[in-house]
């Protein structure tokens, strides 16, 4: 069995509990004070009084994913909790079950409430149901509040913190946690469908889409000659999503977006998906990604996770990276939510700031090239090749200006073949990192050295800039990787 390590705010939190040589704080893991918290062999249960999006807890699960150790709950979990909207795909097969089980209760009560503990309860005629609820949303400690109108329906989902347990509660989570362990639960069965429909999310609104009027054009044409009818939806595509075989996002995506519950129903709905809810978790985030590359032997920038702005940390990090240096929020994008700072008032300046935003900041070495590399990877395959030159005296591709203005660099496309090898070899390294889906990998080169900058998973395909090279054929083989992994869905092969 792995060994099991438990995450709490506060070692405090654990008083009620057996001593153990296995708990940590949560800041501890976060700065790896020991070689368990890096061990891929560990089962880590956090255990932290929130899972608030950019707390510590948040956190302590978002770096064992990177990290390759399983954690409960998952980020994927958390994020789904933070919202009804999300949870609520979960649920929409329950309706029966949950008649059944509150029928069995034999209460004209309209509301109800129910405490989990790893899916556990010891309320009798539950035990399934709350079998079921975790086995679509793993947490430690649920509650699940229960409110019957024509049926019962499960209106609000809360995890809770040992802090929150007091008395008969404390006993059971200490049972059921021991039980943990020896659960083995089933997956849920997925459908399958067989037409091939393919919905293509995009923002006619949106500033600075992924795909140009024209590219989204090219997609649609080169479907159609594959037999794939592609339709282009938007956000009121939502409700009906289950009509189509699969999705592609072509919008700007994050976690606590709409893209993020379209990429989750479309998973859920068992639909070919691109770009998938775990590419999107694993990509968004500044953080998870740089120790997901560091731990995995790609090489980035000097990197630093800083936790506050006293004058040791500053100092600190002056030491560490140098000045100037560049700090980064975990989900900024389009050269949003980064700063370059060039002197250690302007380095605490930033830190105050960010720090308000998110409970860490990820600080880099500067690194200035005239260009990045962007390398688009498809289902591990390189796919094409752009140099992106910094925006007219400015260090980044986009000059978000204070006046509302934002300029880009130009651009140049290349043929695969005419890549560094050295440059490729990374690009393909990192991208097999996040999955198989469609990225595009940035990177900076200096002579011999090479770094990877970030892992994007909604890269840009834009026609007249990512196409210059491939024209048509770009998004004939996009399409074609849709058509493979629709068959196979068809056939029940893997993807």
């Amino acid at each position: 069995m792995s060994q099991v390590i438990i995450l709490v705010d506060d070692p405090a939190d654990w008083a009620a509990y057996y001593p153990t040589r296995h708990l940590l704080s949560a800041r501890d893991y976060l700065q790896a004070a020991q070689s368990v918290c890096t061990d891929k062999q560990v089962q880590v249960i956090n255990l932290c009084r929130s899972y608030k999006y950019l707390s510590p807890g948040y956190y302590c699960s978002l770096l064992a994913e990177a990290r390759g150790q399983r954690v409960l709950p998952s980020v994927r979990t958390v994020n789904d909790l933070s919202r009804k909207s999300l949870y609520g795909l979960h649920f929409e097969h329950l309706e029966t079950v949950l008649d059944k089980a509150m029928k069995k209760q034999g209460s004209d009560a309209s509301r109800f409430t129910l405490t989990l503990y790893f899916g556990h309860t010891e309320q009798e005629g539950l035990a399934e149901l709350g079998r079921q609820i975790f086995d679509q949303l793993p947490c430690p400690v649920l509650k699940v509040e229960f409110r019957r109108r024509e049926q019962w329906q499960i209106v609000a989902l809360k995890p809770l913190s040992l802090k929150q347990l007091k008395g008969a509660q404390e006993d059971e989570f200490a049972r059921a946690l021991e039980q943990f362990n020896a659960r083995v639960w089933r997956n849920p069965r997925r459908r399958r469908g067989d037409r091939y429909e393919l919905a293509m999310l995009v923002n006619e609104q949106e500033a600075m889409p992924p795909s140009n009027r024209k590219a989204l054009k090219q997609f649609i044409r080169a479907g159609r000659q594959l037999g794939i009818k592609v339709e282009t939806v938007g956000r009121e595509a939502y409700t009906h999503l289950g009509e189509y075989d699969g999705l592609f996002i072509r919008e700007t995506t994050a976690l606590d977006h709409y893209t993020y519950q379209f990429a989750r129903k479309a998973e859920q709905e068992g639909m070919v998906v691109i770009d998938d809810p775990g590419s999107i978790l694993r990509c968004t985030n500044k953080i998870y990604l740089a120790e997901l590359m560091q731990s995995s032997g790609v090489p980035v920038p000097s990197t630093a996770f800083v936790f506050s702005d006293e004058e040791e940390q500053v100092d600190h990090l002056i030491e560490e990276l140098a000045l100037p240096m560049v700090l980064k929020i975990p989900d900024g994008s389009f050269s949003r939510g980064i700063s370059k700072v060039e002197t250690r008032e302007e380095l605490k300046a930033a830190l105050g700031g960010y720090l308000k935003q998110s409970a860490v900041v990820l600080a880099q070495a500067f690194m200035y090239t005239d260009y990045d590399w962007r390398i688009g990877v498809l289902n591990n395959r390189p796919l094409f090749a752009c140099q992106y030159f910094m925006s007219k005296g400015h260090w980044q591709i986009y000059n978000h200006q204070s006046s509302g203005k934002t300029t880009s660099g130009n651009s140049r496309t290349v043929p695969v073949h005419e890549v560094p090898p050295k440059v490729l070899k990374m690009a393909l390294k990192a991208a097999r990192l996040m999955g198989n889906g469609l990225y595009g990998v940035d990177l900076k080169q200096t002579g011999d050295q090479i770094v990877v900058m970030e892992v994007n998973d909604n890269p840009n395909v834009d026609a007249g800039v990512e196409d210059a090279w491939l024209g048509e054929d770009l998004y004939r083989q996009i399409m074609l990787e849709f058509l493979r992994r629709l068959e196979a869905k068809r056939l029940g092969l893997p993807l």
